[in-house]
């Protein structure tokens, strides 16, 4: 699953959100530096991101697809999954992972990240949740319930449901379990985007898990979630939180987050 998403990087580029410019001002500032290593850059997103507030950024993605997309805006991407990838002496100030870390042995990760950064250096993987208003999770649920409702998503969507929360207590316990890092820290970030029927749809069937289902039962889909966004009015406003794990090498003790 971890390598679908190359099926279509314009796509993918297009309709995925972006992160809140506050988490990556917080991330800059708390990083020693402006070397930063994305682990699992896709097209590149937090990449640009993070080049665009000063940083030096290398992208490190386990599908060539992905990669090529993400070298078309001059970043530097080198394919390899992260935990056989070869640092080749380099050292960064920060690791990020933007909407990846879950793709990653979250103890062998870690360690990873431990071995390439810098004294007092920053690991910070993150992940954009949506929080649907009730009437909003509901409709969706129903569609995925009745289409495909074997799914992680039919199983995890409804109503208050925070699909990445799983995501972020593995990444604690593996940051804890490599060493090398203090205690790590969770930052969140609120935020809202407003989507079109159009624009909904379009980031829909980027998932990993869309990826998956059978061409004919994707159509049923799409069609239905679009049947929803049109009984709600033909547009959705999808409240985010950016969540946060953030860890900092041992060398430094503590620090302070946003």
């Amino acid at each position: 699953m971890a390598e679908s998403f190359g099926t279509d990087p314009e796509r993918y580029d297009r309709a995925r959100p972006r992160y809140p410019d506050a988490l990556v001002e917080a991330v800059v500032a708390a990083a020693p530096g402006p070397d930063v290593l994305d682990v699992g850059c896709g097209t590149g997103i937090a990449s640009r991101q993070f080049r665009a507030a000063g940083c030096r950024v290398l992208g490190v993605d386990v599908d060539a697809r992905m990669a090529a997309f993400a070298r078309r805006s001059d970043l530097e991407v080198e394919v390899a999954a992260f935990e056989r990838w070869d640092p080749a002496g380099r050292a960064f100030d920060a690791v990020v992972a933007g909407q990846t870390w879950h793709w990653v042995d979250p103890v062998a990760g870690a360690a990873a990240a431990a071995r390439v950064l810098r004294p007092h250096g920053l690991l910070a993987v993150f992940w954009n949740e949506p929080r649907p208003a009730p009437e909003v999770a509901d409709a969706f649920a129903a569609v995925y319930r009745r289409v495909v409702p074997d799914s992680l998503t039919a199983q995890g969507l409804g109503a208050g449901s925070h699909g990445h929360s799983p995501l972020v207590s593995r990444a604690l316990e593996g940051i804890r379990e490599a060493g090398g890092f203090g205690e790590p820290e969770q930052w969140r970030f609120d935020w809202q985007r407003s989507y079109s029927r159009d624009e909904w749809l379009d980031q829909l069937v980027t998932g990993g898990e869309a990826a998956r289902f059978a061409p004919a039962t994707l159509d049923e889909l799409v069609a239905g979630i679009g049947a929803a966004v049109d009984a709600l009015g033909g547009s959705v406003a999808m409240p985010y939180a950016t969540v946060a794990v953030v860890a900092r090498t041992r060398t430094n003790g503590t620090f302070v987050g946003p």
